[in-house]
C-alpha cells in the first residue's frame, strides 16, 4: 500500500491512503489519523489500512483527486532521523579529492550522523537559504521508516522491522561542513530540514526490485528540468538496511517511526555515464580529473526533481521538486 499525509494545518497533518497509480486517495482517519498513529499499532492497524489500499483500487470507497503538491513529509516529523553512508564510493570520492586515504574500517563500520527530525520540508516545500555562500547541495537518498526495534538486533532480523520505503533530498550545505565537523562534534547548521517524497510504499508493493534490504531502482535526480542523474540505488552499496538499522540499535532501542536513510547512492562509475545523486560528488570528479571543481552548488532560482520509476515507467514515490529560494526574516 502507499501512504501519504496531507496538510491540513496541523503539525501532523493527516493520513491517506493512495492508489497504485498516484491519482487517487482516501481518507484513513477512521483507522489512523496521522502516520505516527499508525506505526505506533503497526501490527494491527496495517491490516486495516491494507484493506483500504484494495477498496480504493477497486473503487468501493470514496475517493478525491491525490495532489502531491498538497503532501507533507510522510511523517511531518519523527521520533529519529538516522542517516548512514551506505554507498562507500561517495565516501572514498570526497577523501580522494582532498588527497586523504579512507581508513579501512570505512568498508565494514557504517557511518552515521542524528539528523533534526522535528522540521521536515515537504515535497514541494521550497529549499530556503539565506546565502547562497553556504554551497547549497541536495543528496538524492533512499530510506525506510521502521517500527520498534530492540537493542542489538541482527542485521538479518533487522529487516524484518522495516515498515515503509520512501525517498529523500538530505539537503546540505557543503561551505559550512568542514569548519563544523573541525570542532569533532558532528554535524548541526550544515544539515537542515531534509525533504522526503510524497508516498511511503510498503516493502511489498515493490516487488522484485526489493530484495528485503536493498531496492534496485535508478534513482532520478534532476537539475532546473535536465537529468542530473540516474545511479542504480542497488547497486555498489555496501551497508544494506538491515546493517544500517543494526547500527543505529547497537547501544539504544529504535522507536516506531524512526527514518533510517540510505546516504546519497553512489555507483562506481567511472566515466560518470550514470550521473550522481549530488553536486558534491561531480565537483569531486572534475577535482581528481581536472586539478578543482567547476560545477557550481545550487543557486537562488534553481529547481531539483527527486523521483523513482517502476519497471513499466511509472512513478513509485511521487516527486520531491522543490525551488532555491532566498530567505528573508518575516517584518
Amino acid at each position: 500500500m502507499k501512504l501519504a499525509t496531507l496538510k491540513d494545518g496541523s503539525r501532523d497533518g493527516r493520513l491517506v491512503v493512495v492508489s497504485r497509480d498516484l491519482t487517487r486517495a482516501t481518507e484513513a482517519f477512521n483507522i489512523a489519523p496521522t502516520l505516527q498513529k499508525a506505526l505506533d499499532d503497526w501490527d494491527r492497524v496495517a491490516p486495516r489500512l491494507s484493506d483500504l489500499a484494495e477498496q480504493l483500487e477497486h473503487g468501493s470507497v470514496p475517493t478525491f483527486r491525490f495532489h502531491e503538491h498538497k503532501c507533507a513529509s510522510p511523517l511531518p516529523r519523527a521520533l529519529q532521523w538516522a542517516d548512514g553512508s551506505a554507498y562507500v564510493n561517495h565516501v572514498e570520492l570526497v577523501r580522494k579529492a582532498r588527497g586523504a586515504e579512507m581508513p579501512e574500517s570505512f568498508w565494514t563500520d557504517p557511518l552515521m550522523y542524528q539528523g533534526g527530525s522535528d522540521s521536515f520540508l515537504g515535497p514541494r516545500d521550497a529549499i530556503t537559504m539565506a546565502d547562497e555562500a553556504w554551497g547549497i547541495d541536495m543528496e538524492g537518498e533512499v530510506a525506510v521508516v521502521t517500527g520498534d526495534v530492540p537493542v542489538g538486533v541482527s542485521p538479518s532480523d533487522a529487516r524484518a522491522h522495516i515498515r515503509l520505503v520512501m525517498l529523500v533530498n538530505d539537503v546540505s550545505l557543503r561551505g559550512l561542513i568542514p569548519a563544523e565537523l573541525a570542532k569533532g562534534f558532528g554535524f548541526f547548521q550544515s544539515k537542515p530540514s531534509s525533504a522526503f517524497s510524497p508516498v511511503a510504499v510498503t516493502p511489498d508493493e515493490l516487488g522484485n526490485a526489493w530484495d528485503g534490504a536493498k531496492l534496485h531502482l535508478p534513482l532520478c535526480v534532476d537539475l532546473n528540468g535536465k537529468p542530473f542523474g540516474r545511479v542504480e540505488a542497488g547497486e555498489d552499496m555496501t551497508f544494506d538496511f538491515g546493517q544500517l538499522i543494526a547500527h543505529a540499535a547497537k547501544t539504544r532501542p529504535l522507536s516506531a517511526g524512526s527514518i533510517i536513510g540510505s546516504g546519497t547512492v553512489s555507483n562506481k562509475d567511472p566515466e560518470g555515464s550514470r550521473g550522481h545523486s549530488c553536486i558534491a560528488e561531480l565537483r569531486m570528479i572534475e577535482t581528481i580529473r581536472d586539478g578543482k571543481p567547476k560545477t557550481p552548488f545550487l543557486r537562488f532560482g534553481d529547481e531539483v526533481r527527486i523521483e523513482m520509476m517502476d519497471a513499466t515507467g511509472h512513478s513509485i514515490f511521487g516527486a520531491i521538486e522543490q525551488k532555491v529560494q532566498k530567505f528573508t526574516l518575516a517584518p
